[in-house]
């Protein structure tokens, strides 16, 4: 009898140490809460070497581009006429469209799939590291050979005369910004260094690179990974 009795004593006080812990813990951050006392509790984010690893040659995604893209698209006219066979993207939880100003934001299905495909990487490798989401901003989608035209004669060395943007299969995210994700209170997290965001960003296409799912590559002009789907 006082065996089972001294047993549900201890089960009682384990029941109740438990429940003093998660009030102590609701109180801290409530506490933590109301300072503004918002911090990012990262775990250490193994770099990549960004030239090394993502130095695939535009032929090698033109080749490919060519093969599971669209033709290539001449002006906005005829880009217009092709939406039916392209996926319109938007800004998602996952990622911004930013300001384009030489291509529109259509790509194939494929290649649109690869994207939400990141964007959902990127944002669950953040929370697994304990960094604060973020979203990463698309900068050029498919291009129109007459955006090209225009892109080479305002001095922008990267933009090939043939380029895979003209076949829906590619897509640009810059690499030093990127859009904190607000709290749902409305409090904006800690923010996250850029080169940390970069540097997840950067595991999480070397994994889909590995994959054999796309090409990427490290342009430092434009501070953007070039991305190509192979699909």
């Amino acid at each position: 009898m006082q065996l089972t009795r001294n047993r549900i004593l201890i089960a009682a006080g384990a029941v109740i140490a438990l429940v003093l812990f998660f009030w102590i813990h609701s109180e801290i951050r409530h506490y933590r809460w109301v300072h503004g006392i918002i911090e990012n509790h990262p775990v250490r984010v193994y770099d990549v070497n960004y030239l090394k690893e993502f130095n695939d040659l535009n032929q090698a995604q033109l080749d490919i581009a060519e093969v599971v893209g669209v033709p290539s698209v001449a002006d906005r006219e005829e880009a217009e006429r092709m939406k039916k066979k392209l996926v319109e993207i938007k800004d998602s939880d996952c990622y911004v469209i930013d300001n384009l100003t030489h291509s529109i934001p259509f790509l194939t299905r494929q290649a649109a799939d690869l994207l939400q495909r990141i964007g959902e990487n990127f944002r669950d490798s953040l929370a697994s590291k304990g960094l604060n989401p973020n979203k990463f901003i698309i900068t050029s989608v498919l291009r129109t050979r007459e955006d090209v035209d225009r892109l080479r004669k305002s001095g922008n060395i990267n933009a090939a005369e043939k380029s895979t943007h003209c076949h829906a299969t590619t897509f640009d995210i810059a690499y030093a910004r990127f859009k904190a994700v607000p709290d749902l209170k409305g409090r904006p997290y800690e923010p996250v260094p850029p080169e940390q965001l970069k540097a997840v960003l950067g595991q999480v296409l070397k994994d889909l690179r590995r994959e054999g799912l796309c090409y990427v590559k490290y342009e430092k002009k434009q501070a953007c990974f070039h991305i190509t789907s192979r699909k």
